[in-house]
């Protein structure tokens, strides 16, 4: 078998809207194919002895052991490789269900979806599954155990800490987005200028200051001490000689901890005499160049929290240790306490297995203990010096517990150190004495405070930290999102895009918006190139200076990963015409609306979807819809607009030569299209059909009829406005038209607006496109053919697939099959074409330039117009003929 690409889903996609983390695995099944899973002899034996879990797969028989007798029965290995990889994700802790195998549209090759939890564990579980198949197959032996152990290491590796991750799953129950902003902790909450962002437990609202004081603890001890703060005496030194007389001062026992050190990093506690001090003050010094000496506090350790300056829950912490049973060896108890299933790696699981490191070995040292030495039975040996969870510790929810006094102290020293979210370490016999009482201290105020103690103690009730944070970063009233506007559709998209980004410009929004050609800002380029993907939709909402959103959404980003986003208010279908079909498994008209069908599925149940009524592929997307529909349509006898209208919906409509909005039979209208700048007079009419979705976009945001008027008014085609879309350049003899025509459908709209310019001959330059079907290219010849008088084949940068002469041979087929003796110049290079096309232009002719790089002819266009500019200048300037 043979693996052809993985593609992670990370949004809405072609398989599923609601579930967005898939892996689409495109396999080759090659000999497997002819060999079904009843064909293998003991397939199924192998099978069930690697994965007696696998039981549990209903599969489409719906029982326990369904997926079992479906390989009885005879099932593909594609169908298999799902479920495989399915199940070594559950069993390195991501349980996972989702699955399908899909025909990929060519014989033997299989699309295999399933869920993942982690991007790289999903693509990894693709592969092994896989290979697992074969040996299963093949009879051979596989180590299972060495991929469910990479795997889990994998997930620890990427996924979020408990934390972040906590605090993104409540944003996210709630309906907010988030987006991860590197590697690491660094997350997003909301889109654009709605934003805010955490790291760790750390907030885009968390003071600076704050935060600074309280990783240096000699500030965070003199704060606290005058505001009569109880805190254990101590002294800051740097040296060996410093130790000494801090020790003078102190007596033992004492901690001795590095001054701006986090996670219980180079703390040693109850230090008892001078080795210890030493040994302790190294470990410090590996931290902070700075370390703090204090008077060691007995008591239990408690951690205390507060969160927008009210304390939201309280833990007491308990080191790693075990007890003795007064037979078995430290060893054997420590593998124990591991055997808790409670207790997992890393951070997978409520508790942290204890692991044996130098701290602990040097424990048991000071104590004239071994690993092999067996405690009495009943005695608590503790492992760690810090009570942390990441090494193994225990927490017990102790919130109703704390005394008020201690609440309102803990909330005071959030508001001297000035922490958002602060975590406070107080050592006392009990916290529901009031700490002045009891004897107790303060003995660390931290900034990103660790919340698993608390989402998931050992003991007592879990408390959702999380929630205050979100709460405190989005307070009732405030909102996540800004408005998504997404545009998808065959052709006509850009323009559409470039169009309500405009509208929602006059409106006084901050618009970033993603076309064909590049990213915008504010109306500012920010990326080059074909940006129609998830990757630029992210760029976008993830600026902050951005408050409404318009982006152009096309097939190869939908099917390569999915949506950027998880929903959008307003979702626009253009049109769908033969394009691209033979790509990614897409081979049908049906299959390609599927895939642009994304678009208005992912609309919000308030939003709406905005549909083309002429087409039938586009009018059916409204069946299965859970949003609000309007429609457009050129024709106001268009029946699926005429019922529309009876059942009281929105439309807008081209009649009587005006651009109109109905609301039900009351029609709104807007301006003549003959006023529009982007219809050329009415000549253009395929752009009003790119004007009546923009048109319903401004109208169902609330923009009023008079700024829509405006907007369209005002919006002038031009290479800056609409760069390579209806660009018309007047040149003393001759018209030149770019524009960037590059499926049958494109073409067919251009001629319709070419039959109506007058020219002495009408010239074409065109290419054929690799990634296309030869039926498309030669279409695109035949179009050609009844559009001009003459044609000058250039070819694209990129041929995607095909050689020169394949694509040249597929246009001129196209062409000579309408006119065997049209004239056909071929010209490789498009800058050469023209330039061949320029130089040689009859006197009223019209060139049209179908340009693949747009912004490249664009700039020879513009040079030739500004040479011939000159050169006019020149020979009036020599005549004194006034310039016009």
């Amino acid at each position: 078998m043979k693996i052809r690409e993985i593609r992670a889903m990370r949004g809405p996609n072609y398989w599923s809207i609601r579930r967005h983390k898939l892996i689409v695995m495109t396999l080759d099944l090659e000999d497997y194919e002819q060999k079904p899973t009843d064909k293998i002899p003991g397939f199924l034996d192998r099978l069930k002895k690697m994965f007696p879990t696998m039981v549990s797969h209903r599969c489409s028989v719906g029982c326990e052991g369904g997926f079992f007798q479906r390989v009885e029965e005879g099932t593909w290995m594609g169908h298999v490789i799902e479920h495989i990889a399915l199940e070594i994700q559950t069993l390195a802790g991501m349980d996972v269900g989702f699955g399908r195998t899909r025909s990929y549209g060519e014989e033997g090759v299989y699309s295999v979806v399933f869920a993942y939890m982690e991007e790289k564990v999903g693509i990894f579980a693709a592969k092994a599954s896989v290979k697992i198949a074969e040996a299963i197959a093949d009879g051979k032996d596989y180590d299972l155990e060495s991929d469910i152990k990479t795997m889990r290491e994998m997930r620890e590796d990427e996924r979020l800490g408990p934390s972040t991750g906590s605090i993104v799953e409540e944003a996210a129950s709630r309906g907010m987005p988030w987006f991860r902003l590197n590697k690491y902790s660094l997350c997003q909450i909301g889109y654009g200028a709605n934003q805010k962002r955490i790291q760790a437990t750390v907030t885009s609202e968390t003071s600076s200051i704050a935060v600074e004081i309280a990783c240096d603890k000699e500030d965070t001890k003199y704060m606290l001490d005058k505001a009569e703060i109880p805190i254990p005496k101590g002294e800051v030194i740097k040296t060996e000689e410093g130790l000494k007389d801090a020790i003078d001062y102190l007596k033992y026992p004492l901690v001795i901890k590095p001054i701006n050190g986090n996670h219980g990093r180079g703390i040693t506690t109850n230090i008892r005499n001078w080795e210890e001090a030493l040994i302790a003050f190294k470990a410090a010094k590996d931290v902070s160049r700075s370390v703090i000496v204090e008077k060691f506090i007995t008591g239990d350790d408690y951690r205390l929290l507060v969160i927008n300056y009210k304390l939201v829950a309280a833990a007491k912490r308990t080191p790693a240790h075990v007890i003795g049973d007064g037979k078995s060896s430290i060893k054997q108890l420590i593998d124990e306490v591991n055997k808790d299933p409670r207790r997992g790696y890393g951070h997978e699981k409520v508790l942290t297995q204890i692991h044996i490191d130098k701290m602990t070995e040097e424990i048991l040292e000071s104590k004239n203990l071994t690993l092999e030495s067996v405690i009495p039975k009943g005695e608590m040996l503790k492992l760690k010096d810090t009570a942390n969870l990441s090494t193994g510790g225990t927490a017990t929810d102790v919130t109703d517990m704390v005394h008020p006094y201690n609440v309102l102290m803990a909330e005071r020293i959030a508001r001297i150190v000035g922490l958002d979210i602060c975590g406070i370490d107080l050592m006392c016999s009990d916290v529901s004495i009031p700490v002045n009482e009891s004897g107790g201290a303060v003995l660390e105020v931290n900034a990103a405070p660790g919340f698993r103690m608390h989402i998931a103690p050992s003991d007592g009730l879990p408390r959702n930290v999380a929630a205050n944070v979100i709460d405190m970063l989005f307070p009732p009233g405030a909102n996540a999102r800004i408005p998504i506007v997404a545009v998808t559709g065959t052709n006509g998209k850009t323009t559409t895009t470039r169009l309500i980004a405009h509208m929602a410009k006059m409106k006084g929004h901050s618009v970033g918006y993603t076309t064909s050609d590049g990213v915008y800002i504010q109306n500012m380029m920010v990326l080059k190139g074909d940006c129609t993907g998830p990757a630029s939709a992210e760029y976008v909402l993830r600026d902050p200076t951005v408050d409404f959103a318009v982006l152009e959404t096309a097939r190869g980003g939908l099917l390569r990963a999915g949506l950027a986003f998880d929903q959008c208010d307003i979702g626009i279908v253009t049109n769908i015409a033969a394009d691209h079909l033979g790509l990614k498994g897409i081979h049908t008209l049906d299959q390609l609306a599927k895939v642009k069908g994304v678009i208005p599925e992912a609309v919000k149940p308030e939003g709406y979807a905005i549909l083309n009524a002429d087409d039938e592929l586009v009018y059916k997307m409204h069946k299965d819809l859970k949003c609000h529909v309007a429609y457009f349509s050129m024709d106001e006898n268009n029946k699926h607009i005429k019922a529309n209208m009876k059942r009281g919906g929105i439309s807008a409509i081209y009649e009587d030569g005006y651009i109109t909005i109905a609301k039900g039979e009351w029609k709104m209208r807007v301006t003549k299209a003959v006023n529009i700048p982007l219809t050329y007079g009415g000549r253009a009419t395929f752009m009003i059909q790119n004007i009546l979705p923009a048109v319903l976009t401004g109208y169902l945001k609330g923009f009023s009829l008079q700024d829509i008027k405006l907007s369209l008014e005002t919006f002038i085609p031009s290479p800056a406005q609409t760069p390579g879309r209806l660009n018309l350049f007047n040149f003393k003899n001759f018209d030149l038209l770019l524009d960037y025509a590059h499926n049958p459908a494109g073409l067919r709209a251009l001629q319709k607006f070419t039959d109506n310019i007058e020219a002495t001959v009408k010239v074409g330059v065109i290419a054929g496109i690799g990634d296309r079907r030869e039926e498309d290219n030669m279409e695109i010849g035949r179009i050609a053919s009844e559009m001009f008088d003459e044609i000058i084949i250039r070819q694209d940068r990129n041929l995607r697939g095909k050689t020169a002469e394949e694509l040249i041979a597929m246009l001129q087929k196209g062409i000579l099959q309408h006119d065997p003796k049209k004239k056909i110049t071929v010209i490789p290079k498009e800058e050469e074409a023209i330039e061949f096309a320029v130089k040689n232009a009859e006197k009223g002719s019209l060139l049209v330039l179908c340009s693949d790089v747009v912004p490249d002819a664009l700039a020879q266009v513009m040079k030739y117009k500004e040479e011939e500019s000159e050169s006019l200048y020149k020979f009036n300037k020599k005549r004194d003929i006034p310039n016009k």
